[in-house]
């Protein structure tokens, strides 16, 4: 009887731990969101975006991230400030004018065509947003709206 327990008892484990298993490996496995391929839940000008998240964070964080945290596709038009390169040596594009406080920090993607941006063009950028535009206290600094998997449209 006790054997007959345990040998029930071991395989009740060993079935979870390699059911549990398959999930995790399921779950690592699925593939990346195309941001590039799907639709844009928004289109606007890079200022409004900005504007929107200084005005009120929350409200801005709610309409574009959503439950899980990730964020709603973006198409963001606005002027090139700055093309610079990260860490990564990806190439980021600061959409904003001279005269703002806060602008939209592209990454874009290491296939994005670069050659024939300079700074002062009027372009259309679409990504996924990581961070909203703030003040920091600390640094008397406004911070950019930062957009990652972005890319050229036009």
């Amino acid at each position: 009887m006790r054997k007959n327990i345990f040998k029930w008892g071991i395989i009740i484990i060993i079935s979870g731990l390699l059911i549990g298993g398959g999930i995790v490996l399921y779950m690592f496995n699925q593939p990346h969101r195309d941001v590039q391929a799907t639709k844009a839940d928004y289109k606007m000008e890079a200022k409004q975006l900005v504007n929107e998240y200084l005005t009120n964070a929350q409200t801005s964080n709610n309409k574009y991230l959503d439950e899980e945290g990730e964020s709603k596709i973006i198409e963001v038009t606005g002027i090139i400030l700055e093309i610079s390169k990260d860490f990564n040596n990806q190439t980021v594009v600061l959409l904003k004018n001279k005269d703002d406080n806060a602008g939209v920090s592209c990454t874009l993607l290491s296939t994005a065509n670069i050659t024939n941006l300079s700074i002062g063009d009027t372009v259309t950028i679409k990504g996924v947003i990581r961070s909203g535009a703030g003040y920091d206290d600390d640094l008397g600094l406004y911070e950019d709206v930062i957009m990652e998997k972005s890319d050229i449209i036009n």
